[in-house]
């Protein structure tokens, strides 16, 4: 693939993430917001009077509308040109898979080994829940559980690649899915396991903040698979893209 294929698909990424971050914002504000602002309630009804006085640098409604939109596009826009380079590298690579199936491909693989595998083992958590003295050991804890996650998610890859010319692609494809389960429960049995629920918060709450933000990640991987593999796929092979209607114009 050359410089110009590469440098086209990569701002392809960058929009299709832009885009998809588009609808993931649409549900983190109407799915994920009402449950920060229950978790925040909570959380000020249980302080007393400790934070009476407190100096809020960034109103609540800052946070909630501009504050979330920038943070949702610009992540977007980063994962989609790092997603469109890790394509780049994938495609043709991966099986006899065209641009389209390729992008989906990698996308599903993406929201599972970056966030699902993380999510089970230290799932998101809503304003209230984690004690703020303990919040860099939590956050090393994910991002090494995610890395881990990244690594075996490779790893496994090349494992079933490895075993597919020997075994064929369905035994390869269910030993490589297998030794990854295996090592990921491994992992999840010797990380440290983090429990700092309040004691009274609803696990109603609690339960549909997860979700929300569960459907906010699929929402965003998925469009950006669906986006970004049209957008491949009009690159890459146009004349399989074109309208026949206005390819016979064309010829003629």
């Amino acid at each position: 693939m050359n410089s110009a294929t590469v440098r086209n698909l990569l701002v392809r990424g960058m929009l299709a993430g832009l885009g998809a971050g588009v609808l993931a914002l649409i549900v983190a504000y109407l799915l994920g917001e009402p449950n920060v602002d229950s978790a925040i309630g909570f959380e000020e009804a249980h302080a007393g009077h400790s934070h009476e006085h407190e100096v809020e640098l960034v109103s609540r409604g800052v946070q909630s509308t501009a504050g979330l939109a920038t943070g949702v596009l610009v992540y977007g826009i980063a994962f989609g040109g790092i997603a469109a380079l890790v394509y780049c590298f994938a495609l043709g690579r991966v099986g006899r898979f065209g641009p389209r199936a390729t992008a989906l491909l990698l996308s599903g693989c993406a929201l599972l080994a970056v966030y699902v595998v993380p999510f089970l083992k230290y799932p998101a958590n809503p304003p209230a829940v984690g004690n703020p003295d303990t919040i860099g050991k939590r956050t090393a804890l994910y991002f090494l559980m995610m890395v881990l996650s990244v690594l075996l998610a490779v790893a496994a890859t090349l494992l079933g690649k490895r075993l597919a010319p020997r075994t064929g692609t369905w035994y390869a494809t269910v030993v490589a899915v297998a030794a990854f389960a295996v090592v990921v429960g491994l992992a999840f049995a010797f990380l440290p396991a983090i429990n700092e629920t309040p004691e009274h918060f609803p696990a109603a709450l609690l339960w549909r903040f997860r979700l929300s933000a569960l459907a906010m990640q699929l929402t965003l991987w998925a469009g950006f698979g669906l986006l970004f593999g049209e957008l491949a796929q009009r690159l890459l092979r146009p004349a399989a893209t074109a309208v026949p209607g206005r390819a016979v114009s064309a010829g003629q």
